[in-house]
């Protein structure tokens, strides 16, 4: 790498610390804020994503914010154990991922305070309430539509994501027994892929495919590519390293395609494709104002899964590549709305031209971005390697 590119790279991590620091206290019980100025809710699925680059950040200030975070989460968590969608808010209820987020983030954070029990009657709580998400006594968890960060897409049944995170908190948690069962459940075909019925029950595999079915559901499921939860199975080991290299592949040469079919600006990797376009047996009446192919959810580049997918490529060991990907961020997420910031660090960005398109200075952007940084930087992936 050049060394205008590496001033590149160590300049978007000042500017990381820089919107991190800026959100830390917020408007509400001084908790951090989602965005610099968009969102001053504290979200808590955005804040528990950023826990990674928090946590590699080692700046105590940060460090404090996010435990202020999880501590009030638990204070707020429900009777029976789910976790708040608001961190202050313990009437704001019904989001499928927020739960397993908080156990990945407080496994993280006990290694980051060197205390095993941090939150344990919480953590026991919220174990307890993933247990009653599973309809089949089987393991894989269900959700709701649209109850996962994608609120404006629906995810039937079993998602990808929240199961891969569900694996991941039980692994951080050294629940390595109730991990090794839900992934061996999340490593079996999907049924609408295994017309001979050789897997004793579903799963989100698909055969011939090398990825993960973004959801199943009996006959049914979506063989749509999930960017964010198959970076996640990857980074964690649930993805056999053959498969995790075989995704990374798949991703590459697939995105170029789309590039030269002028579909995807140069470099750029959405978080989901190919898009649901008009005309499609998903495609729902309200995509046409929310999530037009490309847009948001349907595909639009999020630099917050940008950066677990370095990590991935990282955990696969295809370091050349990752390094490159770094680089491409670092370029996009100097683009904002507000053309007076250096760096924009925006929510998502529209998967054919790149141009922004949410919230500035957007909490997890920047905390994600810092956490690829130290993946390439260090050849590692802090935290998920002890697991993998």
């Amino acid at each position: 790498m050049t060394s205008e590119n590496q001033k590149l790279i160590r300049s978007a991590e000042t500017a990381a610390f820089e919107v991190l620091l800026h959100n830390s206290n917020g408007p509400f019980l001084d908790l951090p804020r989602t965005a610099g100025w968009g969102y001053p809710e504290p979200y808590t699925r955005d804040l528990l994503i950023s826990v990674l680059g928090i946590a590699v950040s080692k700046n105590s200030a940060l460090i404090q914010s996010m435990r202020n975070v999880l501590e009030t989460l638990a204070k707020n968590q429900s009777e029976k154990g789910q976790i708040p969608s608001l961190v202050h808010d313990k009437n704001n209820l019904g989001s499928s991922d927020t739960t397993p987020l908080f156990l990945m983030a407080v496994g993280i954070f006990r290694k980051v305070l060197d205390n095993p029990i941090f939150l344990k009657e919480a953590v026991d709580k919220a174990l307890l309430w993933m247990e009653y998400q599973c309809p089949t006594n089987r393991y894989l968890i269900a959700q709701q539509p649209t109850s996962d960060w994608r609120d404006e897409q629906w995810v039937l049944g079993y998602g990808l994501f929240v199961n891969t995170l569900t694996y991941v908190g039980l692994k951080l948690l050294g629940k390595d027994n109730k991990a090794e069962k839900l992934g061996n459940s999340i490593n079996q075909l999907t049924y609408a892929s295994d017309k001979s019925n050789t897997s004793p029950h579903e799963g989100l595999a698909i055969k011939d495919k090398p990825y993960y079915a973004l959801w199943s559901y009996k006959v049914y499921s979506s063989d749509r590519f999930d960017l964010l939860g198959n970076s996640l199975a990857i980074v964690s080991g649930l993805a056999a390293p053959s498969k995790a290299k075989h995704i990374a592949e798949w991703v590459e040469a697939t995105c170029a395609s789309m590039r030269n079919g002028n579909a995807l600006a140069s470099g750029l990797t959405p978080n989901f494709f190919p898009f649901i376009e008009p005309g499609d047996s998903d495609w729902l009446p309200r995509y046409s104002e929310f999530n037009q192919p490309g847009d948001y959810h349907n595909g639009g580049t999020w630099p917050f899964i940008s950066g677990l997918y370095i990590a991935a490529l990282v955990a696969a060991q295809k370091y050349d590549l990752a390094e490159k990907k770094l680089l491409v961020l670092a370029k996009l997420v100097k683009r904002g709305k507000n053309k007076k910031l250096e760096y924009g660090f925006n929510e998502w960005y529209k998967a054919q031209d790149g141009k922004p398109m949410g919230q500035d200075w957007q909490t997890w952007s920047a905390s994600n971005y810092l956490y690829a940084a130290r993946c390439v930087e260090e050849k590692r992936t802090p935290f998920f390697d002890v697991i993998r």
